[in-house]
């Protein structure tokens, strides 16, 4: 399985961007599918998820602005992002935790990361 994201760019403050993550590969079942972010001399972090059934959950940092979704068809995942600050200023990464047979938690995916940089 192989994740491609894109969308990433160049945004000043205030505005918004979408970020696709593309797969592909054979996928029976996605369990859960994520975004995280890695900004220069931090951690990376959690930033959504959206579970097999649809439920989403967010980070502190993003509640409000970002909205994750889902092509389950295309297993494909988006993250609109709005009201963006200088501070989500990151490389962002997909991931997809994929049902495994012999793999009880699932195996983690991920992609190559897009970058966002936020300007004033």
């Amino acid at each position: 399985v192989q994740l491609q994201a894109s969308g990433g760019g160049l945004v000043q403050a205030g505005g918004s961007l979408r970020l696709s993550c593309a797969a592909s590969g054979r996928i029976f079942r996605i369990n859960t599918m994520n975004w995280y972010r890695q900004a220069p001399r931090n951690q990376r972090e959690f930033i959504a998820r959206i579970n097999n059934g649809g439920s989403t959950n967010y980070a502190d940092s993003v509640k409000g602005r970002f909205t994750i979704s889902r092509d389950s068809a295309k297993n494909t995942l988006y993250l609109q992002m709005n009201s963006l600050k200088l501070e989500d200023t990151a490389v962002y990464y997909c991931n997809y935790n994929i049902y495994t047979i012999g793999a009880p938690g699932g195996v983690d995916y991920w992609g190559k990361g897009t970058l966002v940089t936020v300007s004033s």
